[in-house]
């Protein structure tokens, strides 16, 4: 009877010491995210005061409101979400198909290809901008159509499979599909259905989730990415991120125009900054309230503990 409870006590130790390092690390996560809430409804009295922490004592909406005006949300939101659907969609798609080809065709060199789609990853974003900035110019100026400044480059990019992170996108869909019987594949082939047809029927059909996980990561990525961004679109499409990066500058434009009953004086502040980023990631938060489950399903599904 001893050595059962004592191996009783024994394990939930080993699950209190586990719960209390999830704790710690989950803490390091939602700090910041609890601090961005609690901010952008302070006033600047609860700003300025050393008294007030986390609660507000004068709860305001001046922040969320000039953020909204700042960040031009009605345009920069709509611009937002085609851009980053667009680049998701197209990575989804290219991802998909590469992961497919690797994991069911021997092809030539295909250690070779495994190795430059690995090598794009690995290597930094500003090693490979510069030579594709030098193609696009390059193509634009021999075909006459004009590329840069439009979301046509990043879209190519995406396409050839060297979007934002193509490389662990293409990887997840190559390890989820060598985990499905080649059996099916040959079931197909037996009643003649050739590879496109395999691809649609069975490897499309049973990787939905995994589908999911491919298109949010890569619909977060973009919706986030403001580097490669700028290069290619030079201010031409009016994006969130872009409107948060120069949310400074644009405060004193739009600062003067806003009233507030319980505020004399509109001064910038981390809670116009909180609340600005809060209205900037938003639509990320609702899209995975959404799809939580499916996307965790997804994750599962998908093995990314074997990369």
């Amino acid at each position: 009877m001893k050595p059962i409870i004592a191996r009783i006590k024994k394990i939930n130790y080993l699950n209190l010491i586990v719960y209390i390092a999830l704790g710690l690390i989950s803490y390091q996560f939602l700090y910041p995210l609890l601090r961005m809430l609690t901010m952008s409804f302070m006033s600047v009295t609860d700003v300025l005061n050393p008294a007030v922490n986390w609660i507000p004592r004068n709860w305001s909406l001046i922040n969320m409101r000039a953020a909204i005006r700042i960040m031009n949300l009605t345009t920069t939101m709509f611009n937002s979400m085609r851009f980053a659907g667009i680049l998701a969609l197209g990575q989804t798609i290219v991802s998909a198909m590469t992961g497919y080809a690797l994991a069911r065709f021997d092809v030539k060199f295909k250690r070779l290809w495994f190795m430059l789609i690995i090598l794009t990853f690995i290597l930094p974003v500003p090693v490979l901008l510069v030579p594709r900035v030098i193609m696009i110019l390059n193509f634009g100026s021999a075909t006459g159509i004009p590329l840069m400044g439009t979301i046509w480059p990043q879209t190519l990019l995406a396409v050839f499979g060297q979007g934002m992170f193509s490389a662990i996108l293409i990887l997840i869909f190559y390890n989820f599909t060598i985990m499905i019987p080649s059996a099916l594949d040959e079931a197909a082939s037996i009643d003649g259905a050739n590879a496109l047809q395999v691809f649609y029927h069975i490897i499309l059909k049973l990787s939905v989730s995994t589908l999911l996980v491919i298109f949010l990561l890569s619909f977060v990525w973009n919706w986030n990415e403001t580097y490669v961004t700028g290069v290619f679109m030079r201010g031409a499409m009016d994006l969130v991120t872009t409107r948060l990066s120069d949310f400074s500058g644009l405060f004193a434009q739009v600062a003067g125009d806003l009233q507030d009953g319980e505020v004399d004086q509109l001064r910038l502040n981390e809670a116009y900054r909180m609340a600005g980023t809060l209205v900037a990631i938003s639509p990320l938060f609702i899209l995975y309230l959404i799809v939580q489950r499916q996307f965790i399903k997804g994750i599962e599904n998908t093995g990314l503990t074997g990369l």
